[in-house]
């Protein structure tokens, strides 16, 4: 059972699909704040042969956390896999950016994060077998100016997947971070970026279920991927 957040567009939706072809009848639950978009995604999935959930949730808010795992698990049982990938770009300088903004990045980019992993993390370390991948991104690994709030949230994400790394690696859980450069993605929508030199969210989609088909005896711990000629 495969639980992707932020599974309406973008990376997320690109996940889906592909534990969808790869995994027939998988059961996935696709969580994402807009449902009509969720439901798009869903179809195309089950038109590959899963059997999907979509939770419509903000997952800033600890409340619909818990109200969306509850009902994940409820119709669909214990979680196997779960891509914590939800988030969202804020750019600004740090002498522009205002706390209140900067406290916002954190929440939509960590903290849910972190919310989603306590809600699931219990019941796989209940059956001592499961999958967690955090997507961080190139700027989880580095700092680009007028990106204060996301780098400082996407290094926390390195951070925290560290650890939950480190308290459960004797438990039969993998834990993979992923550090995406420049994809291509509704981000992107109205700048003047050339989307050919960006990477397709389909390659990153890929690397998460390969990672989950290696062998149950290797944990892949993270992975870098950047547009090729781009840094």
């Amino acid at each position: 059972m495969v639980v992707v957040t932020g599974g309406s567009q973008g990376i997320g939706a690109a996940v889906a699909e592909r534990f969808s072809a790869a995994l027939p009848g998988v059961r996935l639950a696709l969580v994402a704040r807009d449902r009509e978009r969720l439901e798009k995604v869903a179809d195309r999935c089950i038109a590959l042969g899963a059997q999907t959930l979509c939770v419509a949730a903000d997952l800033v808010d600890a409340a619909q956390v818990e109200r969306m795992a509850a009902r994940v698990q409820a119709q669909f049982g214990s979680v196997d896999v779960l891509v914590n990938n939800a988030g969202r770009w804020r750019g600004g300088a740090a002498h522009e950016m205002s706390v209140g903004d900067f406290a916002r990045t954190l929440e939509e980019n960590l903290v849910s994060m972190f919310a989603v992993t306590r809600a699931f993390l219990p019941g796989m370390l209940s059956r001592q077998r499961g999958d967690l991948f955090f997507m961080s991104s190139t700027s989880g690994l580095e700092g680009l100016a007028n990106n204060a709030a996301y780098c400082a949230a996407k290094h926390g994400v390195a951070g925290l997947a560290k650890a939950v790394r480190a308290e459960t690696a004797d438990q039969g859980i993998r834990v993979c971070c992923i550090y995406p450069g420049a994809t291509d993605t509704p981000t992107w929508d109205g700048s003047d970026v050339d989307r050919a030199t960006l990477m397709a969210a389909d390659d990153v989609a890929q690397l998460v279920v390969d990672s989950h088909r290696q062998s149950i005896r290797a944990m892949v711990e993270e992975l870098v991927v950047r547009p090729t000629g781009r840094r």
